[in-house]
């Protein structure tokens, strides 16, 4: 049922040293996993596996099968430290899931009907590329849609605008902030344009 696996190691050489080594002699990434009723566990993940799982956005917001030295259980990545040049990633965080019980996660934002608005003469930009959510594991949404079609010139895309999909709630909402997703504005005038005004 599962498409996304990852295996790992349980991990006891702990501290920056030990990941150091982790990264550059076995190509490694180091882990934490927490939540549940269990204590946090150290773990290691071979790092060509983790870019893989990566590979598909999907994975981002999505439960994973996680099997620690043939433990399995369920989890969804909370934190991803990447290598501020390389963008590989340097060490990952997971949320144990458990049924029944609410998990927030970050999901990827899909703007659709964008060319309505671009028709119209405006132009797009997209504030956030993900927004967290709070729902239930079976509830879990793999993207958020956000539909452009009527989007003015000069208008600007809430959070509330977005409905969510059932039984999810926007964590961002619930704390009253409700974020601007995207705007609509007019084209910007060209470079030469402003400088001749400005003279």
């Amino acid at each position: 049922m599962n498409d996304f696996t990852l295996n790992a190691e349980v991990r006891s050489d702990l501290g920056k040293g030990a990941s150091r080594r982790l990264r550059r002699l076995a190509s490694l990434v180091p882990a934490v996993v927490y939540g549940g009723e269990k204590a946090p566990e150290s773990i290691s993940m071979l790092a060509k596996e983790v870019a893989k799982l990566l590979e598909n956005e999907a994975a981002y917001s999505h439960i994973i099968e996680l099997n620690v030295g043939g433990t399995k259980q369920n989890v969804i990545i909370k934190a991803l430290q990447r290598h501020p040049a390389k963008g590989h990633v340097m060490h990952a965080d997971f949320v144990r899931v458990v049924a029944g019980q609410k998990l927030s996660a970050h999901v990827p934002v899909h703007f659709v009907n964008e060319a309505a608005a671009v028709k119209k003469g405006g132009e797009i930009s997209h504030v956030v590329a993900e927004v967290e959510v709070s729902c239930l594991p079976k509830d879990l949404p793999e993207f958020i849609e956000v539909d452009l079609a009527n989007a003015e010139i000069g208008s600007i895309v809430h959070l509330s605008d977005i409905k969510a999909p059932k039984g999810v709630e926007f964590v961002a909402l619930a704390h009253g902030n409700d974020l601007a997703v995207a705007n609509v504005h007019a084209p910007r005038v060209a470079p030469e344009a402003a400088e001749g005004a400005a003279e």
